[in-house]
């Protein structure tokens, strides 16, 4: 079932959507539902109090992570296990 949508615009703002629609080879219409349909994409999908719950509950860093010094020892060879992947992958020996 399709429902019929009626929105005021003052001459001018018609008149700019026309000549967008024309120069994309569309009707008003058409240009009128694709640009409904980008901007509800575009929309938030959570609601506003989910997602600061989320960012709160992120902020307090309450996660369990190593010490510094393991940390970064666990990054140095994430690097230099990438480096000998990459160097197998160039000479096609494989790590």
């Amino acid at each position: 079932m399709t429902q019929r949508l009626q929105v005021l615009l003052d001459d001018e703002e018609f008149a700019e959507i026309r000549r967008v629609a024309e120069r994309q080879r569309m009707t008003v219409a058409e240009w009128v539902r694709q640009a409904l349909r980008a901007a509800r994409q575009d929309a938030p999908v959570a609601e506003p109090g989910r997602k600061l719950s989320v960012v709160r509950e992120a902020a307090r860093g309450a996660y369990p992570v190593g010490d510094l010094p393991s940390m970064l020892r666990d990054i140095e060879s994430g690097y230099v296990l990438d480096d000998v992947e990459q160097l197998g992958d160039a000479t096609g020996s494989g790590a």
